[in-house]
């Protein structure tokens, strides 16, 4: 009889992308399977006992193509022979299973109590705290790793910024989550960063950016973002010298709050889309006069709002005429956060920090993978491209 445990977490997460996380899969088998040896050789790595059964020799690696793709497992090995871990195998064919663990150990932080009992469920085979931990230390070291990479030249950059849930000594507070994505001068797409603190606007966007210069950034021509909190003196302080465009979507969405009355909604999105579309920055300097005149009466509120902020929209008009699409708003980054919430929500409340950027670094981890199979767009790219 199958033995079947109820994890909590809805099945259709999996279904939803959770499963594309081969890392974390390859790291707690290992663990499992380096678990399963101890306990055949009745001894720990280097530990001298008068149990012991035979000596531990090593791993094999071993390629196996899973639902989440190929996988190269290690398999211990004893000298003596005679020994096969089942936790892979029994592992692989509860994989459905393992990987919504998988996606419980991201949402709940990695507790190791819920850990060492899942992988005992699927696995057959006891593991301790600490091994759970190891597992968590070393996955923490991969999305590390991609973290701090070594950045090159970036064309246009991308910043947003969204905020999740996270217990602070008994409160519970927004933390915010950073993010940096980036177009190459030969079209490629990138997730350059990623922040999560509780710490105050300016100082976390400063802070951020600094990171993102200290990897090697550089090359950037235009910064796209909507008016973050604290991100216009960050900018302005680590990024001083390079243009800011404004997002556009967001300026349009921005003006219905000054709008007086809801039937006008309409009418003014197309002045302002209008003013977008133009096909250089006289005509849409030109649309915004006419535009500021013919509110001032109807509506004052979004006249005096428009002659402020609107003009900010128009940096990418000194831009290539085939990039402005893709460089005049955060739409792309609008759509990870997107896949950022949908995963997030089931969490309510993050026990930490940490646990917030594990989950939210693996999602960024993988799309950042996807985009590297193809180019965004290849309008205006270098000649040595």
């Amino acid at each position: 009889m199958t033995h079947q445990t109820d994890y909590t977490l809805p099945a259709e997460l999996v279904d939803q992308g959770l499963n594309g996380i081969p890392e974390l899969l390859r790291i707690l088998i290992n663990q499992a399977m380096q678990a399963e040896r101890s306990r055949y050789l009745q001894a720990g790595d280097y530990e001298r006992t008068e149990e012991r059964r035979g000596h531990a020799n090593g791993y094999k690696p071993k390629t196996i193509r899973t639902r989440v793709g190929e996988v190269t497992f290690s398999v211990p090995q004893v000298r003596e022979g005679g020994f096969y871990p089942s936790a892979l195998e029994k592992g692989l064919r509860s994989e459905r299973a393992l990987v919504m663990a998988l996606a419980e150990m991201y949402v709940q932080g990695v507790s190791t109590r819920k850990v060492k009992t899942i992988t005992e469920e699927l696995c057959g085979t006891e593991i301790s705290a600490m091994q759970v931990s190891r597992a968590t230390a070393q996955l923490d070291e991969v999305l590390q790793e991609w973290r701090e990479r070594p950045l090159g030249e970036i064309r246009y950059l991308f910043l947003d910024a969204r905020y999740e849930k996270v217990r602070e000594a008994g409160q519970i507070r927004d933390a915010a989550v950073l993010v940096a994505s980036g177009i190459s001068p030969c079209g490629e797409r990138q997730v350059c960063g990623v922040s999560v603190s509780l710490s105050e606007h300016e100082i976390h966007w400063k802070a951020f950016l600094q990171s993102l210069k200290d990897r090697g950034l550089k090359g950037v021509e235009l910064v796209t973002s909507d008016s973050h909190a604290g991100l216009g003196a960050a900018r302005r302080a680590v990024l001083g010298s390079v243009p800011w465009q404004r997002c556009q979507f967001h300026l349009q969405q921005n003006a219905s709050s000054y709008l007086p009355k809801v039937s006008m909604r309409i009418e003014a999105a197309s002045d302002i889309r209008s003013m977008f579309s133009a096909p250089d920055r006289d005509t849409a300097e030109e649309f915004l006069r006419t535009a500021i005149q013919k509110y001032a009466v109807s509506a004052p509120r979004l006249s005096i709002w428009m002659e402020e902020n609107l003009a900010e929209g128009f940096t990418v008009f000194d831009f290539p005429i085939e990039d402005r699409r893709t460089i005049r708003t955060t739409n792309s980054l609008e759509r990870i956060n997107k896949e950022i919430k949908r995963r997030t929500r089931v969490v309510g409340v993050f026990p930490n920090e940490g646990s917030c950027l594990r989950l939210v670094s693996a999602i960024l981890m993988e799309k950042s993978e996807e985009w590297q199979t193809g180019k965004y767009y290849c309008a205006g790219k270098s000649s040595s491209c």
